[in-house]
């Protein structure tokens, strides 16, 4: 990553702006089962009214109702559920009176008072619902996608169907507590993640002089296994000598690491810790075949490597933690590549044991902003744009994909990032777990050995979300 301006935010090439065409065909393959019976319409109480289309949340902007970057209590975008009748208003928790309604065609906040503010709310589905005004074929709705670009922000009146399902997101949730040790399942399950792990200073080179005097991490991948760090996102890149960890590039790079040298060290530390589970995160430029020999000079990889895609985990849901262990199955292994991209070159790296990670997991855009100053605590899908639309609410019948929850900003500064580590369950519970209906399985932090990180996984740890 660029430590001053990270290439990830660049337009020319953002951090996985691979077309996902075929995360979508894989998608649209999975085995489908019965669905669950409809749930009853909620509670009473405060909710994120949540489009089960982009993920995105229902706010009030200056009498607008619009659909915005989920940003927890900061936006206006809670509503109390409240019944009126046979039918139920949505009240602005930090406007009495003022409730999610109409004005013609478009979504608005009017007065509560107003004929326009009450809804029939339906159930669709298991945890999904329609808004509909009452006594009409009119519903709460996103407006269509125009070609080459976002969905609009502003919601509006029309006919049902996908653009019209809503999720009703409890502020706080009902959770329960986590199940034994030997009942858990992966996507229960946190697990502290570093960001740049490679880019430590310590095992090795990883950018050009002046620019790897700001390292992401200060110690090296061995003492972060030892510290119980259990995610690790690495960049890798292609030269004469194979995949190899740089940041942006490997030019100038005094001593750069080899991908398998940091994949020996993880497969020894599993092999003398036969129940632990490790997940690499691979920011990925290099051509399949040359990945495919990196990881052919690995010892012992094949005996940990674990493979979702041919163990049932679409159809059946993640396994527990005491079944990976006891398969064997303990090192997980994501690319950001394409899979397109793969197939036009005639080499998938699924069929080497490379998962391509849209079709496992949601992630959250990954910058909370500049190195200094104010962060920017909003939870939205990286892969959400005019072209790609995976939303961190997504599932599928019998899958729930994991969560990898990005929390750090474009420049690892030490105190800045110690700082915000210690906001990382503020932020995890009440922005990010709401946002995706689910709770973060990869805590991802510059700089893991300040602010105490450990901390927010051991406090997620103790529950499981709905």
């Amino acid at each position: 990553m660029n430590l001053t301006v990270d290439r990830r935010a660049s337009l020319m090439r953002p951090r996985t702006p691979h077309t996902l065409l075929a995360t979508a065909a894989a998608l649209a393959a999975a085995v489908v089962v019965p669905q669950p019976a409809a749930a009853a319409v909620p509670a009473p109480g405060p909710y994120y009214v949540q489009s089960a289309t982009t993920g995105l949340n229902a706010a009030d902007n200056g009498g607008a109702v619009e659909q915005h970057r989920p940003r927890g209590d900061e936006d206006r975008q809670q509503w109390q559920l409240k019944p009126s009748g046979s039918s139920y208003l949505l009240e602005n928790t930090v406007a009495p009176g003022s409730c999610l309604g109409r004005s013609g065609d478009q979504a608005a906040t009017v007065a509560c008072a107003s004929a326009d503010a009450g809804w029939e709310i339906d159930p669709i589905g298991a945890d999904r619902y329609t808004l509909k005004v009452p006594g009409t074929t009119r519903h709460l709705t996103v407006a269509p996608k125009p070609s080459g670009a976002t969905y609009p922000a502003r919601l509006a009146l029309g006919g049902s169907g996908d653009l019209a399902a809503w999720y009703l997101t409890p502020v706080t949730p009902a959770t329960r507590p986590m199940p034994p040790q030997g009942r858990r399942t992966l996507d229960q399950v946190t697990f502290l993640t570093t960001h740049n792990a490679y880019a430590n200073g310590v095992d090795g080179g990883f950018a050009p002089p002046f620019v790897n005097l700001v390292p992401n991490q200060t110690r090296g991948i061995e003492r972060q296994l030892a510290d119980g760090v259990r995610g690790f996102m690495l960049d890798i890149h292609q030269t004469p000598d194979g995949a190899i960890l740089c940041h942006n590039s490997c030019t100038l790079v005094s001593r750069p690491v080899a991908l398998w040298v940091d994949l020996q060290r993880m497969v020894d530390f599993l092999k003398a810790h036969p129940d632990q589970f490790v997940t690499v995160f691979l920011e990925d430029y290099v051509d399949p075949a040359v990945l495919r020999a990196e990881l052919a000079r690995v010892n012992g990889l094949s005996d940990v490597l674990y493979r979702p895609d041919l163990t049932g985990v679409r159809q059946n849901g993640w396994p527990t933690m005491t079944e990976l262990a006891a398969a064997g199955d303990r090192l997980l292994i994501f690319t950001d590549h394409s899979r397109s991209a793969d197939q036009a070159a005639g080499l998938t790296r699924d069929s080497f044991g490379v998962m391509y990670q849209p079709e496992w997991t949601v992630e959250n855009y990954w910058s909370m902003g500049s190195g200094l100053g104010t962060s920017d605590w909003s939870c939205y899908s990286r892969w959400y744009g005019a072209d790609t639309n995976i939303p961190l609410t997504r599932t599928e019948p019998g899958f729930r994909p994991l969560f990898v929850m990005n929390h750090f900003r474009d420049v690892p500064l030490t105190g800045t990032a110690g700082t915000d580590n210690t906001k990382l369950a503020d932020r995890a519970q009440r922005f990010c777990q709401p946002a995706a209906r689910k709770k973060p399985n990869f805590l991802a932090v510059d700089h893991y050995d300040r602010g105490n990180p450990a901390s927010a996984v051991t406090t997620l740890n103790a529950y499981t979300y709905p």
